[in-house]
């Protein structure tokens, strides 16, 4: 019979162990972007826009690079003045415990704040 052969046809419904979405690797790739790109920087609502987005895609770009094959990645960045306010902030997602997963990170200066969070969903 043809196309009974296990190899290159085979059709994967969870990632390799090496593939998964680790949160921990996660986490520390968005703790380096912030850290770089936030150190020093002073809060300005007329760039705060630009800023979050290119940080965005910054994260993006970094976690695509770590090689999380057939996960499609949605990254999002909060930012906003530090003025010693409490923030909440919630996520609620649909997905399978098994294979999706999410990370997030803080960083904070004397003049702003930052949340990034990065949720990865394993594409059957």
């Amino acid at each position: 019979m043809e196309g009974t052969e296990t190899g290159a046809n085979s059709y994967l419904i969870r990632p390799n162990y090496q593939h998964k979405f680790k949160a921990g690797v996660v986490k520390e790739c968005i703790r380096e972007i912030l850290r770089d790109n936030l150190s020093g920087v002073q809060y300005d609502p007329e760039q705060s826009h630009l800023l979050s987005t290119q940080l965005a895609d910054t994260i993006k770009e970094k976690l695509k690079e770590v090689g999380f094959e057939r996960y499609k990645l949605v990254v999002q960045v909060v930012l906003g003045e530090q003025r010693g306010e409490g923030v909440k902030m919630a996520a609620r997602c649909y997905w399978d415990a098994d294979t999706d997963n999410y990370a997030q990170d803080i960083f904070m200066n004397e003049s702003l704040f930052c949340v990034a969070a990065a949720f990865g969903s394993y594409y059957y």
